[in-house]
């Protein structure tokens, strides 16, 4: 009996540590949680921006989308900077084409009119020059 009780002790203590070990290869150690930072913030322009052309690439309209209204923008630490945003975009009147242009109108006509709300999050890595959408959830409003 003493030998059966020692086995699932070390079966139990194994299981923890592997468990333990899978979570942190699976998932980077938080080291800040999303924090409210300002929507002008250089990094915060730069994951929207990263955002807004991953939006429209992936999107099927024949128009481009540009952000209309900045409702959140928090930065979480991990082994990158983590960004949330929440964001009203709109479709413009330039059609996709190679060249992008931002300073696209948007559209005027009511029947042509299209808002989206979405949230992205984007993970950044600056001194490596990385960025990589990490959620991207859209919905008609």
């Amino acid at each position: 009996m003493a030998r059966f009780l020692q086995a699932l002790l070390f079966l139990v203590i194994t299981v923890g540590l592997v468990s333990r070990r899978a979570q942190a290869w699976g998932s980077p150690k938080i080291v800040r949680p999303f924090e409210d930072i300002p929507h002008n913030y250089v990094y915060v322009q730069q994951a929207l921006w990263f955002a807004m052309k991953q939006y429209n690439k992936a999107s099927k309209d024949r128009y481009n989308f540009k952000v209309v209204e900045i409702l959140k923008s928090q930065e979480q630490v991990t082994d990158s900077l983590e960004y949330y945003l929440e964001v009203k975009i709109a479709r413009t009147m330039c059609k996709k084409r190679v060249g992008e242009n931002e300073n696209c109108l948007l559209q005027q006509d009511p029947k042509m009119k299209k808002m989206v709300f979405c949230i992205f999050i984007v993970s950044s890595k600056p001194w490596k020059f990385e960025l990589k959408m990490l959620k991207k959830q859209c919905k008609d409003i």
